[in-house]
């Protein structure tokens, strides 16, 4: 994407305030909350030099669906309240760099009452070495809009050592649906560093799913604020990591208003060597009566050298709720694995089958159509890589 030439004025400030607080915020180390098991020592932020971005986009007939250097000029007004409306630069040293430095991003826009009939699809390459990518997206439905975006971030093999620093904002207007697919499988010598929020108004509907295949280090988060009466979030997450990846996810499910409802389910496989580490909380603010959350998380260990941390929490300040959250942690049962190998399966034939199965309850949340299709075949890919 071109750079952006001429910038209006409160850009420039809040470029200004971006580079400010880049400075000021240190990377954070294992002793800051959050960060207790992803360790960043090895990350010199420096010793990378800023990229730009070659992606490939897809609109949709009733959207717009363009480069944000380009609605800068076409879609001031809308960028002014949008952009950064969701995720607060304070405090993330991530944040506040990618607010100094993006020049690549996209906004999808959907009008008021617009139905679309095909996908929008965002495929982000990541494949120079040494560069540092700092990307946004930025996804606005108006009241009763329906959409479906696919963003895709990939590198072309294992050997890229790069940088990714991602922010994704996705607003749902009073009655509208999003359904958001964000997959990633950028090389295994990188590093990842994604802040998502999405924000759901009155009536409104997001399915957001999201795998995670790729990149050394880093971490994901991925935010929803129930911001309207009879709002709704079903988010689906799934990981597969080989040896020497860690993975980390942190999601938050927050209920402001009455009446609303969320369901999280991650599931987790994990190769020898692998680990990762998945934080959840659900959020229930003053007045928010009536919430119905739920989050789990699964991690299917194949090897006593991979190892899981997942850790569920619930803060609630509303007394008519109901909250519930599970997490477990195994490895391949093996009374399942003589069960089928006693019947003619081979170990490994049995073992993916076992997988499979674990992995199914994950795939059996979306709905039937190209997403579900789509996502089972890159689980089916990811795993005959790390078996």
């Amino acid at each position: 994407m071109a750079e952006v030439a001429v910038q209006p004025a409160w850009l420039d400030e809040r470029r200004r305030r971006g580079a400010s607080l880049a400075q000021e915020l240190p990377l954070p180390d294992q002793k800051a909350k959050g960060w207790e098991f992803t360790d960043l020592s090895g990350l010199d932020l420096g010793a990378y030099a800023e990229a730009s971005a070659s992606p490939v986009v897809s609109g949709a007939e009733g959207a717009t669906v363009i480069p944000l250097s380009e609605a800068l000029s076409s879609h001031n007004d809308l960028l002014r309240e949008r952009l950064g409306s969701l995720v607060p630069v304070e405090g993330d040293p991530f944040v506040a760099r990618n607010e100094a430095e993006w020049r690549d991003g996209v906004l999808v826009y959907v009008p008021s009452g617009v139905v679309l009939s095909e996908p929008v699809q965002i495929e982000l390459p990541v494949d120079d070495g040494g560069t540092a990518l700092d990307w946004r997206t930025l996804i606005v439905l108006e009241d009763g809009a329906e959409a479906e975006v696919w963003e895709h971030w990939s590198s072309p093999g294992d050997e890229v050592d790069a940088v990714l620093n991602s922010v994704v904002e996705l607003a749902v207007g009073q009655g509208a649906t999003l359904r958001y697919v964000n997959t990633q499988d950028i090389s295994e010598k990188s590093w990842i560093f994604a802040t998502q929020r999405a924000e759901v108004q009155r009536d409104g509907r997001l399915d957001w799913a999201a795998l995670g295949f790729g990149s050394g280090r880093g971490k994901v988060r991925m935010e929803t604020k129930l911001a309207g009466p009879g709002s709704e979030a079903r988010v689906t997450g799934g990981y597969a990591g080989g040896a020497g990846q860690h993975l980390d996810f942190d999601t938050l499910q927050e209920h402001a208003a009455p009446n609303t409802n969320s369901d999280l389910a991650f599931r987790g496989v994990l190769a020898a060597g692998a680990t990762a580490v998945w934080r959840g909380m659900i959020k229930v603010d003053p007045g928010a009566q009536q919430t119905d959350a739920f989050q789990e998380s699964r991690n299917l260990l194949l090897s006593p050298e991979a190892h899981a941390d997942a850790i569920p929490g619930l803060e609630i300040l509303a007394d008519d709720v109901r909250c519930t959250h599970a997490a477990a942690i195994a490895q391949v049962d093996k009374d399942q694995l003589f069960y089928l190998t006693s019947r003619g399966l081979d170990d490994e034939a049995a073992k993916a089958l076992i997988i499979e199965g674990f992995l199914e309850s994950l795939v059996e949340r979306l709905a039937e159509g190209p997403v579900r299709d789509s996502i089972s075949a890159a689980l089916e890919t990811r795993l005959a890589e790390i078996l």
